[in-house]
């Protein structure tokens, strides 16, 4: 109630305003702490229609809060991935005391409407230094902190209960309300990890893990932040998710702390003495009751309801206990079933990776085998071709060969006939009227010359003669046929010239046949 009354004094400390800071739609109180003021004024009226116009900004107010929770739970995402790694080796602690913590931090009752913050300050100040002082004037209370938590305490038990102005002052410890309770702790959870896993919501002062008197683990502890909306945000986060602080799979339990006063306890002095119940209560004092006595019955009957309590929680604290066994089989079980699930999936998927990677190395196979049998093939039909134009080389090697020899023939035989112009004079002459000029495509031989022709130009001739001009035939009797055509123009040729020249000669009278003194001629080599 101190803590609320504290927040609603801050919202709408400044009068009747448009629903205080924070908007929420509502008037705020007209005249707050005094006089009529330029948004509320001293009228309640006034306050209403403040508070319609603080609906409005509190639309607005509700989209910009929604984005930056938005950004607030980025924010926190990125800080928890960044802590998510091992925790082998955290740093220790920092046991120092901080200045002005929540600890620290004391409530002042029972004042008087005209106090001022220079009078608590100098109430104060003798115990050390001062922060965070807020007075409201309306409930006669005030709340300040102190520098450090012996001081607060020091402070404490001297002013409580002094008498300012006829009133009696109430100083005790403020409510410290951003302190969580967190419980399902691990045994592996120490205080430095405590303060690194929720570390993450804010900035904290103090983060203990609670242990019994051996220095066990209770399983729980105790997580104090230095604001209220890091605790809030703790445990909104924390009870709307799984929050997991190590490998096991047990997620914290957050509750809000609920602080007991075990320093300073109930004094006589804060007993309603005026109430008639106490005197009622406080008639007999402490005594034992007698065996069988009706003061005895009953109380055992209490005794016996306790106890029956106690064997009830105890009971339930061991069927508990099992539950946590069994869920801590079942989930060690599962997770093994997981791992074991996640390990066949990756086998699945090597296997899968396996098989393609077989398939792209047959393909690649069978595409080298491809092109090596097309290269091959290609190097055969190269050969090939190789070998038919060689072949065919070769026959036009043989055909100009035989050509070059029946030309070196004819030759041989166009010099030998001019010889027979000295011997042949006793034979008839023959009339080479009705001889052609030309015979097939070759010129004319002059009788009185007979110089052999250009061995070029008659290639040339003879070459670009068609096979018709050649005797009609497509293999190698038309050559034939022209070559014993031309042997017997070239005898009619000597016969002439023999006559001519006085003389029979070899060709003379057609007379081939060959005399004991003929010797062949000479082959003329070029």
């Amino acid at each position: 109630m101190l803590e609320n009354s504290m927040d609603d004094g801050m919202m709408n400390r400044g009068g009747g305003g448009g629903g205080g800071i924070m908007n929420r739609g509502r008037g705020g109180r007209g005249g707050g702490r005094g006089g009529g003021g330029a948004h509320g004024g001293g009228h309640g009226g006034h306050g209403g229609h403040g508070g319609g116009h603080g609906g409005h900004g509190g639309h607005t107010g509700q989209d910009r809060s929604g984005m930056q929770n938005r950004s607030q739970d980025d924010r926190l995402m990125e800080r928890i991935m960044s802590i998510s790694g091992p925790t082998h080796e955290l740093p220790p602690q920092d046991i120092e005391e901080k200045k002005f913590s929540g600890r620290n931090r004391l409530y002042v009752g029972n004042l008087t409407n005209d106090i001022s913050e220079e009078e608590i300050q100098q109430m104060f100040n003798s115990y050390g230094e001062t922060s965070e002082l807020f007075i409201n004037k309306e409930k006669n209370f005030a709340f300040l902190r102190l520098d450090f938590h012996a001081n607060a305490e020091k402070a404490k038990r001297e002013l409580d209960g002094t008498v300012r102005k006829g009133r009696v002052l109430k100083v005790r410890f403020a409510p410290h309300s951003s302190i969580i309770k967190v419980k399902n702790l691990t045994p592996w959870i120490s205080n430095e990890l405590l303060s690194h896993a929720f570390g993450v919501f804010g900035e904290i002062e103090r983060a203990v893990v609670i242990v019994d008197e051996r220095g066990k683990s209770t399983g729980e502890g105790i997580v104090e932040y230095s604001r209220k909306p890091s605790a809030q945000m703790a445990l909104r986060k924390c009870t709307e998710g799984c929050y997991f602080l190590t490998a096991s799979l047990r997620p914290v339990v957050v509750e809000p702390f609920e602080q007991n006063d075990d320093i300073d306890g109930y004094p006589d002095k804060n007993l309603p003495k005026k109430n008639a119940d106490f005197y009622k209560a406080r008639e007999v004092g402490p005594r034992f009751a007698s065996i069988g006595s009706f003061e005895h019955e009953y109380g055992t009957r209490w005794k016996q309801l306790h106890e029956l309590y106690k064997q009830k929680e105890e009971a339930l604290k061991r069927e508990m206990s099992m539950e946590e066994e069994k869920l801590e089989a079942q989930m060690e079980f599962a997770r093994y079933e997981h791992e074991t699930e996640l390990l066949r999936e990756q086998l699945r998927i090597r296997e899968a990776d396996r098989e393609r990677q077989k398939r792209e190395w047959e393909m690649k196979e069978r595409q080298a085998e491809e092109q090596r049998t097309r290269e091959e093939e290609l190097r055969r039909r190269q050969q090939e071709e190789m070998a038919l134009r060689i072949r065919r080389q070769e026959e036009e090697l043989h055909r100009r060969q035989q050509e070059n020899n029946l030309f070196m023939q004819e030759q041989a035989m166009r010099g030998g006939g001019g010889g027979g112009a000295g011997g042949g004079g006793g034979g008839a002459a023959k009339n080479f009227d009705g001889i052609p000029s030309e015979r097939d495509g070759y010129p004319s031989v002059e009788a009185g010359n007979n110089l052999p022709v250009d061995p070029k130009s008659f290639m040339d001739q003879y070459n670009n003669m068609e096979r018709n001009n050649r005797g009609g035939y497509n293999d190698d009797r038309g050559q034939i046929m022209d070559l014993m055509d031309m042997r017997v123009d070239m005898g009619n040729m000597g016969t002439n010239r023999g006559g001519a020249g006085g003389g029979g000669g070899r060709w003379q009278g057609g007379n081939d046949r060959q005399r004991p003194d003929d010797f062949p001629n000479k082959r003329r080599r070029y």
